[in-house]
């Protein structure tokens, strides 16, 4: 099987050299990483855009039992991407959801304030919003991420991901001004396959991360 990508950093900067052209050295533009995974490959595009960094923070709801599976995305209380088809088939009660959904909300909760720390979340009003991951399966979580963004009105949103299934691209491409994406392939089956290194994210690399491109002096990764 053919693995499209080394890592996700290689993953960035192909997605970057697609985006440089229309988005580098524009100060409208802001690079928003999905963590965790999604903040390595955001980091790059930013670094190649020299456009600032910050985090959109959505959870994946797992089956019960199943974690990797998505059943849909939270990005706040008010804000949340179900498959209610899934549910339905499943039969997962309005206890369990409800279970699942008061967790992940608490860990979002955690992320902001680990990721974030003392810096207040950016200002994305009329600005050029480049929403990034390292692959969709389902799209729950970014379509979770695009709705909290368009709360705020920005002036366009651009969804810059390495792979993605195919319907689920043309789905995206239907939410958002402009998809960027270097692979769509048929079967798809999972993110991890089409990379040789897919080792988890840390909070600790996210802050990194966010650090060094709040201070550019940083040695670069």
């Amino acid at each position: 099987m053919i693995r499209y990508f080394r890592d996700r950093k290689e993953a960035g900067r192909l997605l970057a050299s697609l985006l440089k052209l229309d988005y580098a050295n524009n100060p409208d533009v802001l690079v928003l990483g999905l963590p965790r995974g999604g903040v390595p490959v955001a980091y790059q595009i930013a670094k190649v855009l020299h456009a600032p960094l910050d985090i959109c923070v959505v959870r994946k709801l797992g089956l019960p039992g199943r974690k990797e599976v998505a059943m849909g995305a939270i990005a706040s209380p008010e804000i949340m991407e179900l498959d209610e088809d899934l549910i339905a088939e499943l039969k997962i009660s309005e206890k369990a959801l409800k279970e699942v959904i008061v967790r992940e909300l608490q860990e979002l909760q955690r992320r902001e304030r680990v990721y974030r720390g003392s810096r207040p979340a950016s200002n994305l009003s009329n600005r050029t919003i480049i929403l990034v991951d390292d692959g969709v399966a389902t799209g729950n979580t970014l379509k979770a991420a695009i709705s909290i963004i368009k709360q705020q009105q920005p002036k366009e949103i651009v969804v810059a991901v390495p792979i993605a299934p195919p319907d689920i691209y043309e789905e995206l491409e239907a939410e958002v001004e402009k998809v960027v994406c270097l692979a769509a392939p048929e079967p798809f089956r999972a993110v991890s396959l089409w990379y040789e290194d897919f080792s988890p994210t840390t909070d600790q690399e996210v802050c990194m991360l966010l650090e060094q491109n709040v201070n550019p002096e940083t040695t670069n990764p």
